[in-house]
């Protein structure tokens, strides 16, 4: 087995800690770790960071759907319009210099940050829950159909394309960005747009991670001992969430991620000029 491989298995037991702690926005730890720990290229480690969402995502969606708040169908649909810009991320993603990358990543992570602080519900374990409490109708899936005017496609179809490039370009979910969607354009109740966000998100990771499969470009050796102990970290994570205020959690996490933009970004820039 490689050292990469080897490193793996700590790293995504980190990364899984992370999830289990505060939700799915835990999972955008896994770049910088691969790249800056691991040695994997930002090309590399955001196809293995596809696996970790991915996974996270589905065994998250499974969770919601049996309370009821996943609207597969209307889940589905909006991932299918997230292809396209899926296939086009994973392109791009293909074709940028890594260094270029990693500083894009690293304004993605501040805007995670931001998101987190001001409450975004699909970024952290806490905000999800202060989000169900606040929409207690949230659990029922309403059964009648809406005629959707051509305003609320188009608005539909640029925020699946858009989270579906995001995912495709940097290995992310995207959740704080469908939620909204969901939530704005299609009327969900809020908890109904975090359980479906989750099936949306699995359906671009699969097609993001099924187009760089075609190219050739995953280290499955990696990829599968990392997120193997991803998933491992996440009963541990849980159990540190039961311990320690969700409120200094979310605040730390949030100081985390701007300190490791910073340090992202001024690697990045350092490397391009």
């Amino acid at each position: 087995m490689s050292t990469r491989a080897l490193l793996a298995s700590p790293l995504g037991f980190l990364v899984g800690v992370s999830l289990g702690a505060l939700g799915g926005g835990g999972s955008i730890l896994a770049v910088p770790v691969l790249v800056f720990v691991a040695g994997q290229s930002p090309s590399a480690a955001t196809t293995t960071s596809l696996v970790v969402v991915g996974v996270a995502s589905l065994i998250g969606a499974y969770g919601h759907w049996r309370a009821g708040r996943v609207r597969v169908a209307q889940g589905l649909v909006f991932g299918v319009v997230g292809i396209g810009g899926s296939l086009a991320g994973s392109a791009l993603n293909r074709r940028l210099d890594g260094d270029v990358l990693l500083l894009a990543f690293a304004g993605l992570i501040l805007v995670a940050a931001w998101r987190i602080i001001v409450g975004c519900p699909s970024c952290t374990r806490k905000g999800e829950a202060t989000a169900l409490s606040k929409w207690p109708e949230a659990g029922a899936v309403r059964t009648r159909t809406r005629t959707l005017a051509p305003g609320r496609v188009a608005k539909i179809v640029v925020a699946g394309t858009a989270v579906g490039f995001l995912t495709g370009l940097f290995g992310v979910g995207g959740g704080f960005v469908i939620v909204p969607a969901l939530a704005l354009a299609l009327e969900f109740p809020m908890g109904a747009a975090i359980g479906t966000s989750l099936l949306v998100i699995a359906v671009n990771t699969a097609v993001a991670l099924a187009a760089r499969v075609g190219a050739g470009s995953v280290d499955w050796t990696t990829t599968l001992v990392f997120t193997a102990a991803a998933i491992a970290g996440v009963g541990a994570g849980k159990r540190v969430a039961d311990r320690v205020e969700p409120e200094s959690l979310q605040r730390a996490f949030a100081a985390l991620l701007v300190a490791l933009a910073i340090y992202t970004g001024a690697r990045a820039l350092l490397a391009i000029f």
